[in-house]
Parts: structure tokens; sequence; C-alpha cells
């Protein structure tokens, strides 16, 4: 077993789950990258900079490679304390609600939430045998959702139903876990700058110009980083199935 604390992140091949995990690798954590690439560009650059970190290439929608995510965090690591399910994907092309198709909705619901719910269960009950074994463990879990899990976007119900779903394995896990001491955690982002968000840069200059939220800026993947760093040291003891809003304000709905 590797003496200091493992994390994996999925989806970390770029953007905001890289930041993550670059910053875990800064906060002295041992890192599990997973992605859909080819090749670890992220796990080349981390062991470059000296860090720990090892890559993985699985699709967590796959039950086989969910599986094999896990048999490599176990043989290459020996042991889990942070796992942040981070991986997502947004529509192909955005369809309004009245003409969405069953293979977009499909494809976001296997990936954004069967994934994250079925991996957690995986790496919920090793946490549970480290537990047993060692009672200093303190083993979290955190999953990335959206603002889209409670706003309204009817171009892209798929994805909006999907981060809901987050929101909701969020809250049954951090229940179930608790009484094994294991925190689950839900980071929100709001408006990032990232691939993902860079079609519609024009629109959100406009909305976040014009007051949609209250700190006027994008958000950044160092954002997000930062608030998953702030709950893998520790620093909320006392709390689990919270929400962290990373979102400029934008939760408070002002008039």
């Amino acid at each position: 077993m590797i003496d200091k604390k493992v994390a994996l992140v999925t989806g970390s091949a770029r953007g905001i789950g890289y930041e993550i995990a670059r910053q875990l690798a800064d906060s002295s954590y041992a890192v599990v990258l997973n992605d859909v690439i080819e090749e670890s560009v992220v796990a080349k650059a981390l062991k470059q900079m000296g860090k720990d970190a090892v890559f993985v290439r699985a699709d967590v929608s796959s039950s086989a490679d969910r599986n094999r995510v896990l048999d490599t965090v176990k043989k290459t690591m020996g042991r889990i304390d942070l796992l942040v399910n981070n991986a997502g994907v947004a529509p192909r092309h955005r369809a309004d609600i009245l003409n969405a198709t069953e293979e977009s909705f499909e494809r976001l619901i296997n990936i954004n939430l069967k994934g994250p719910y079925f991996l957690t269960q995986l790496f919920a009950n090793w946490m549970i045998e480290l537990k047993e074994q060692n009672a200093s463990i303190e083993p979290r879990i955190i999953n990335i959702s959206s603002i889209s899990s409670y706003t309204s976007s009817p171009g892209r119900g798929d994805y909006c139903i999907s981060k809901a779903g987050v929101s909701m394995l969020t809250r049954l896990y951090a229940d179930r876990l608790a009484e094994f001491g294991i925190q689950v955690f839900e980071i929100r982002p709001g408006i990032i700058a990232t691939d993902m968000t860079r079609g519609a840069k024009d629109k959100y200059d406009k909305l976040i110009s014009e007051g949609l939220t209250p700190i006027k800026r994008w958000g950044k993947p160092e954002d997000i980083a930062r608030a998953v760093v702030a709950v893998a040291s520790g620093y909320f003891p006392f709390s689990t199935g919270e929400v962290i809003n990373v979102d400029g304000g934008f939760h408070l709905r002002r008039l």
C-alpha cells in the first residue's frame, strides 16, 4: 500500500478534471487519472513534476471498465481516500425536448449518471473494507454536478436530468455511508470556461455582463479544484451530503 493518500479523478484528461488532479497532486495526493483518451498526456505531465500518477483508460458507462478502474487502483495504490466523480458529457447536438432523441438521452444518462452511480458503489464498498482494517482512514466522495441540476434548459433536457440525478445520488450515498464514517459531497459548478462551454461564449459573456451572476466573471477550472481540495483536506468534518456552489452566486436567484 502506498504511504500517501490516493485520489481517483474521472474525466481528468482536460478542463475541470485535469485541474482537480493537478491541485490534488500538489496537495500531496497520489492521483489515479481516468478518461477515454488513448494516451495520458496528463499523467506524463504530473510525473514530470515528480508526482505519483497513474492513468487508466476507461469509459465509466461500462461495467467492465469500471471494474478495471477498481482493479487498477487496488493493484497500483492499494488504497483509496478520495473518489471524484467528474466525468461527464454534454449533448452532441442541443435539441428541444419536443424533438430530443432517445439516443442522446441514453448516452448522457449512461455517462453522467449511471457511471458515477455504480462506480461509487464499487469504491464505497472497498472504502468500507479499508475503514474496517484501519479506522484512521477517512475516505471521501465528491460528485461534480452543475447548476443545470436545478435550472431549466429545454434545449438540453437530457443534460439537466442527468445532473439532477447526480444531486440525488449525492444525498443517497451520503445517507447510506454516514454510518461508516464516509463523507459525500456535491460540488455544483456554474458557468465555467472549458471546452464544453466554448461554443456558447458570446451568449454567456453577454449574460454575465448583464448581471446573471453577482460575481461578474466566468468561473475557471481552478475554482472547482480549490473546492475539491478544501473537502479533501478535511475542512468539513461535521458535514455530509452538502452542496458547495461554485457559481459566482448564480444560486441566489436574485430579482
